[in-house]
Formats: structure tokens, C-alpha cells, sequence
């Protein structure tokens, strides 16, 4: 008798009737945002945010795994040093909701750098070599990645650091016996595996920031929420607004994850062979 293998994601082996019911509802709501101008028009104010999601996305989880890592490999440290300045960083910075990092960056932040770069810089302004920055000078977008960036990678040291120490230290031992170096060892040996375990877990990651990318509407960044939000203050149309906002968001995210599992499933079967 033979045994079928489940797909990915389907414990009990069912068949991804979820999915064929989110392509029609996509399908129905595209059909109603092309017959209707109201719709359309909502549709088109919307998607103009669609480049800062992105963007703000890409750079800020770009910028959180590289700091992510950082913190994971010091909380891994030999140092007893490190890796309570490592914890401290982790446990703070989960014990912070986004939404409160995100104005603490913004209107403390910024600010307190503002002044500690004028101060730094103060002779050279004396001098007339340059102006002094005022707070206005740092944007807002960048104040929403930095915030994103810090919230996210204490997450992210966890998901390398869970990952890292899943590798056999077997293996790790073979490679000190064959005269590798540390950063040899974590190139050739240790991250080439621990991929495997972190890549779920991370990718689960890059499409919640996605989603916690709306919360930079706050600060009059405009995405796609921002972009809704003024639309529909202004048409008093809230419904249709949140409609298609909630759909081009699902249509986002729910892409995302398909392709990113595609790409999960892809690099396992290319690892056994």
C-alpha cells in the first residue's frame, strides 16, 4: 500500500480549499473594484502607499535580521559580558510594544540624537562650516524603520540563536579538529544548517512586519493605511476604504506566504538530495 506524502502546512493531508476560497474572493473583489468607480478610485488613492509598505519593509527587516544576528552571536559570546548585554537588549526591547517603540524613536529619539550630533558638531558650526540640525531634518520614514528595525531584532536574535544552538556540537568539534577558525566554522558549517531551522520562523517574521508596517501611518508616513485613512476623512466613504485596504493587505501578505513556503519546500528537498 502507498503512502501519499502530505503537503506542507496540511497536517492531515487536506486539500487547500482555503486557498481556492481566497483567489475567488480576490478574483470577486477585483471584479467589483473594475465595474465600480468608487471602488476604482479607492483602489488607485491606495495604492499609491504601496512603495513605502515596501520599502519600509524591505529596509527595515534588511536592517533588523543584520542587528538580529549581532545580538545573537554576543548572547552566544564566550564573554560573560556580551551575552548579558545581549539578554538585556532582548528582554527590554520584547518587553516594548511597536506601536510605543515607534513614538519613543520618533519624538525622543530623534530629537536626542538631533542634539547630541549638534553638540559633536558644534565647533564646526561656530566655524560656518555648517548648519546645526534641527529635528525636522531626519524624516519620518527613517524614524519608522529605525523603530521597526530595534523592535524586530530582538525577535530575530532568538530565532538565529534557537537555530544556531540546534546544530549537533559533534559537528562543530569536527571542524575545530580540522583547524577551522570560528568564523570558518559558523560560515561553512554551523549557518549552512542552522538555515534550515531559522528560515520558517524568519520568513513568519518578514510578513508580520509587513502587516506592523501600517503602524508608521501614525507618524503621517504615507503607506497604504495612511493613504486609506486620508481618503476616507475626507469622502466619509469608510467602509469601501477599509475594504479594499484590508484586500490589497491580503493580497500582500497571504502572496508573500505562499511564496516564501514555495521557496522553504524548495531549498529541504534541495538539501536531501
Amino acid at each position: 500500500m502507498a503512502f501519499q506524502t502530505l503537503p506542507q502546512g496540511d497536517p492531515q493531508g487536506d486539500r487547500p480549499w482555503w486557498l481556492v476560497a481566497f483567489v475567488v474572493m480576490v478574483l470577486a473583489l477585483g471584479i467589483v473594484i473594475f465595474v465600480s468607480d468608487i471602488y476604482a478610485q479607492v483602489f488607485n488613492t491606495v495604492v499609491k502607499g504601496l512603495g513605502v509598505t515596501v520599502f519600509v519593509t524591505l529596509v527595515g527587516f534588511l536592517l533588523a535580521t543584520a542587528l538580529g544576528l549581532l545580538i545573537a552571536l554576543l548572547g552566544m559570546s564566550d564573554r560573560q559580558t556580551l551575552r548579558q548585554v545581549a539578554r538585556f537588549y532582548v528582554e527590554v526591547v520584547r518587553g516594548i510594544p511597536i506601536l510605543v517603540l515607534l513614538f519613543y524613536i520618533a519624538f525622543v529619539g530623534a530629537p536626542a540624537f538631533v542634539g547630541l550630533f549638534n553638540v559633536i558638531t558644534g565647533p564646526l558650526v561656530t566655524a560656518g562650516l555648517m548648519e546645526p540640525m534641527v529635528v525636522r531634518d531626519v524624516s519620518l520614514m527613517w524614524r519608522a524603520i529605525i523603530a521597526l528595525m530595534i523592535g524586530y531584532s530582538a525577535f530575530i536574535a532568538e530565532i538565529f540563536r534557537a537555530g544556531i544552538q540546534s546544530i549537533d556540537k559533534g559537528q562543530i568539534e569536527a571542524a575545530k579538529a580540522l583547524g577551522l577558525s570560528r568564523s570558518q566554522r559558523f560560515r561553512f558549517v554551523v549557518f549552512p544548517q542552522a538555515i534550515q531551522v531559522i528560515f520558517p520562523p524568519l520568513s513568519n517574521d518578514f510578513v508580520a512586519m509587513v502587516k506592523d508596517s501600517s503602524l508608521v501611518s501614525v507618524l503621517g508616513v504615507a503607506d497604504i493605511t495612511q493613504m486609506g485613512k486620508v481618503y476616507a476623512s475626507g469622502s466619509f466613504r469608510f467602509f469601501e476604504t477599509y475594504s479594499i485596504v484590508a484586500y490589497v493587505y491580503l493580497v500582500v501578505t497571504i502572496g508573500l506566504s505562499i511564496a516564501l513556503r514555495g521557496f522553504e519546500r524548495r531549498m529541504r528537498e534541495r538539501t536531501k538530495r
